[in-house]
């Protein structure tokens, strides 16, 4: 792939290189190591060492969490443009999370003592990173307050718009997830059953307001959507 390529859709897509110029990103880059994985191949687990920090260049991971009891939960979806495992890196902690791929994936990754390095260089990084992290944090403050206080009904409907709003692609009937989540991901994504996402899918589908098919969703209304979120 094309250096400049990446570097055009690296600006365009994440606040990791804001205020820096084309050639320091290069630089950047350059002094990571790349990483190309297969659909379904892990870039780290739970439990490993946390060794190196990844931005996404292009393709899509789902971060999962595995607890105690054997059941996994799906923390997050990351794509092109996103960072992952930063407060890991800089804390010497193990990964917290399993970084599983959902389509080729290519990723770069740079440990500790790079990093720190890069950040004396150009400073913006740092605050970049900075504001990256107190995005990711705020999110999920967020998603925990949905879960304790919001009615399943909303917690999807969010989780579809904010999913919608990372990873969609606009066609002629909607807005396509560009990647494949099925209902039982979905369903761990927010904590409930595949029977109740099953459930609230058709009647939203009826409703004219999605179209799903296997491990595909199309929002067709994204407005109604929003408006049920926010009991409107």
């Amino acid at each position: 792939m094309d250096v400049s390529t990446i570097i055009e859709d690296s600006f365009r897509q994440s606040d990791f290189l804001l205020g820096i110029t084309e050639s320091h990103a290069i630089d950047i880059l350059n002094r990571g190591i790349r990483i190309h994985l297969k659909s379904g191949e892990y870039l780290f687990h739970q439990g490993d060492r946390a060794r190196k920090c990844f931005f996404v260049l292009n393709g899509r991971m789902k971060l999962i969490k595995l607890h105690e009891q054997g059941k996994e939960a799906i923390i997050r979806y990351i794509g092109p443009g996103e960072l992952t495992a930063i407060l890991s890196v800089f804390k010497g902690k193990d990964y917290p999370v399993t970084a599983e791929t959902i389509g080729p994936t290519e990723a770069v990754g740079w440990d500790k003592q790079t990093m720190e390095q890069l950040m004396l260089k150009y400073p913006p990084l740092a605050v970049n990173m900075l504001r990256c992290t107190i995005d990711r944090l705020d999110e999920l403050q967020n998603r925990y307050l949905e879960i304790c206080t919001e009615q399943v009904e909303q917690r999807i409907a969010r989780a579809l718009l904010r999913i919608m709003k990372q990873s969609g692609l606009r066609e002629e009937d909607g807005i396509r997830i560009d990647f494949p989540l099925s209902r039982q991901e979905l369903a761990d994504y927010i904590g409930t059953t595949i029977f109740t996402v099953s459930r609230i899918l058709s009647t939203w589908e009826k409703k004219g307001w999605i179209k799903s098919k296997r491990e595909q969703i199309t929002v067709c209304d994204p407005h109604s959507l929003v408006l049920f979120s926010e009991h409107l």
